[in-house]
Formats: structure tokens, sequence, C-alpha cells
């Protein structure tokens, strides 16, 4: 594909293996032989059998209607939210722990922000019999207790990071500096297409079952081969990868990927990287950065914890510069309007971090004919007391 990976681990200018020497074993290892494990007969009869039996795929994709009818243009949800562990972060991590099963290792360790890829992480070693261990900052522990419980009732061990501004990026920091005090018998589930190849292309593979599904899916239900536009929201970007790859090479696709503003790009309590980011290093890849004039990152702010992470995935960066993808970016305020709407209209109550690409839909122009897909990356379970202040503010 045009857009895929080359043999050096860069998208353009992005993405290579910048590690320590203490983890070039287990990085090199992992090049050279997950290829090889994907295209293995055993391994895909074993991911597509879990990927039905256990996590639930296919999952559907829902005609919004009257979201459809307040837009003036055809809306789908691919509902992520609905398959297990509630977000679609569980199709990598059942991927990867095949495939560390494979390596022959025994402990795995994960980073987590909202707690979603935790969870789905806990869950698949808690079906395999694995040691867990999960980072997650203090700042994203506190106000995303309801998953730090569901991990430790899965047996995994949660340490909180007290470092940084306690959120996504320390939590990656930290679950690298373990990776490198056990690098032979620990596997490092990351949980977006971020880090040191061959990850990002990794976890897109992984993750592409969401848009290999929406390509039959949408064929089923409006006679379209494709869709005419795609959106999703962008943390790492992994949700996005998954429904975009299949299309990427279909120039007829329109897809949008959507940032977390915060309380504006035009403040200093920002996540959106594309926006306001530029190139720099950071967890073993080159790609788009917040950072200042010293090279020093920019501490990033977003009132979803999924979307609040000061770099993007290489791919992201090179889809951008490229145009394939269009990037936009939404403000907290906008998000919060955005899942609100989708709860009243639809009777759906996303995460917050897709409450960010549902906030797209009025922004921008297409035709009334027009097939959108929204994916619909988690659920707000995890989100409910955000919610719940939200609206008491608003009935105030």
């Amino acid at each position: 594909m045009q857009y895929d990976v080359n043999q050096d681990g860069y998208y353009g200018d992005f993405g290579g293996a910048f590690i320590p020497e203490m983890l070039y074993a287990n990085v090199e290892e992992l090049r050279l032989r997950y290829m090889g494990i994907l295209k293995d007969d055993g391994f895909k009869n074993d991911f597509k059998q879990l990927l039905r039996d256990y996590v639930g795929r296919p999952t559907p994709l829902f005609h919004a209607s009257r979201l459809s009818d307040k837009y003036g243009r055809q809306v789908f949800l691919k509902r992520e939210d609905l398959s297990h562990t509630g977000a679609h972060k569980i199709n990598n991590t059942v991927g990867q722990i095949l495939i560390a099963k494979r390596l022959g290792k025994r402990r795995i360790i994960a980073e987590t922000g909202a707690g979603q890829h935790g969870v789905a992480t806990a869950t698949v070693c808690a079906l395999m019999g694995l040691e867990c261990i999960v980072y997650m900052g203090d700042t994203d522990v506190k106000r995303q207790q309801p998953n730090v419980l569901k991990m430790k009732m899965l047996g995994a061990s949660v340490v909180t990071v007290e470092s940084g501004n306690k959120t996504l990026k320390d939590a990656t920091n930290e679950a690298i500096r373990d990776w490198i005090n056990h690098p032979e018998d620990t596997h490092y589930i990351i949980g977006s297409v971020v880090g040191p190849h061959p990850y990002p292309d990794l976890v897109t593979r992984l993750q592409a079952v969401i848009g290999e599904e929406i390509s039959w899916q949408i064929r089923e239900q409006t006679g379209k081969d494709v869709p005419d536009c795609i959106i999703a929201c962008v943390g790492g970007g992994s949700n996005a990868m998954g429904a975009f790859y299949p299309f990427l090479d279909n120039e007829s696709v329109r897809m949008i990927g959507v940032e977390a503003a915060g309380k504006g790009i035009d403040t200093d309590e920002t996540a959106a990287t594309l926006a306001c980011g530029r190139p720099g290093i950071i967890h073993g890849s080159k790609t788009m950065l917040m950072q200042d004039d010293d090279g020093q990152i920019i501490e990033p702010y977003s009132i979803s914890a999924g979307l609040d992470y000061p770099g993007i995935g290489p791919v992201h960066s090179y889809l951008h510069i490229t145009g394939r993808v269009e990037y936009y970016s939404v403000t907290d305020e906008q998000a919060l309007e955005a899942a609100l709407e989708l709860t009243r209209l639809e009777g759906i109550i996303p995460a917050m971090e897709t409450a960010h690409a549902l906030a797209i839909l009025g922004k921008i122009e297409t035709g009334p004919d027009d097939v959108l897909v929204v994916n619909l990356s988690g659920r707000g379970d995890k989100d409910m007391e955000t919610y719940i202040k939200a609206f008491e503010n608003e009935q105030d």
C-alpha cells in the first residue's frame, strides 16, 4: 500500500526506532517476527476465533437516524463501544497477547490513560494466565476510577505514576523503564500506533478489522462500495487507523481525524499535536510533538484522558503532511455538547474520546446524500463523573 511503513520503519520522514541498547533485542525480535506471525494460519485462526467468540465481533454498524436528520446527511456509527471491555482497545490486546505467547513472554506490561487499554490488557492476561502490570498517571487514576477497579479485579497490578503531569505520557515513560529492567521475559503491549517500529504498523494491522468490517457493512446497508467519509478521534490514533487503513489507497473516501483542543489551541491547555506541534522524538519514534523552543515536551491537557498525549502516531503525522487525512481539533466544551447530543438523540452514551469525533459533524461540509461513518471507539461508563458534572452545570 502507498501509505504503509517502509522497510526502515518510516512513514515518509516519521517513524523509526529510537530505543536504548537494552531494548534492542526485544524490538528487533518483534520486528523480524511480527509479519510472519500475522501471516501464519494458526495465528490468523486464533485471532479470528477470539475476536468472534470473546470480543463479540463483528461490531454493528448503526444508522443513527435522528443524528442524520439533524445534520442532513446519512450518519452511521461503528459500534466499537459494544465490543468486550467497551472499546476498540481489545482488538489490539488480543492480537498482541497471542504474539507475546509465540515469543515466549510470560510477563506483560502496558501503559494507559483513559484506562480502556489497561482494562483490555488486564483482560487478555487473565484469559491467558499471564502476569500483568499497568502503568497509569495519578491524574488519570483519580478521574478513571471505574477502570482502575476493573484492572485490579482482573488481577493486574496498577502502578500509579507521580511524575510530570501524571497522565499518559508519564505512564508510558515508566512502562519503558520497566521494560528496560526486564527485557528477557517481558512484552510491552503498546496501546496505540505510537512507539518504535514495528509497533505503529503492528497495532494498525491488528485494529484494521474495524475498517474491514465497515467495508462490507456499508455495502450491505447502503449498496455503496465505500463510505464517503470516515471520522475518528485521534490521540495516539489507533482507533482512527483501524477505521482508515483498508481505505487509504481509495482516494474517493474522505478521512477526518479529530484531536483534543482542550481549552483551545491558542491556549497553553491543549492536546492538539498536529495543530500545535513540530517534528521531534518521543517514546521511540520521530513524529509531531508538542515542544518548546528548547525541545522540551509541553505538557498536554484534555478533558479526555485517552487524548491527553503530547505526540501522535507517526503514521498520522505522515497522513497529515501528505494531506491524505484531514485533521481538526475540538474543545472540551464542544466534545461535552456532542456527547450529550448523542445520548439524547440516539440513547448512546459515548466515551469522552469519541465525543470529540462526534463534535465535528456540524463543522464539516458534505453532500446531503453522503454516507458518513463515525467510529464510536468506546462507551461512556468510565466518564460518568465528568458527564454528571456537565449535566449538573447545564441544569443550574
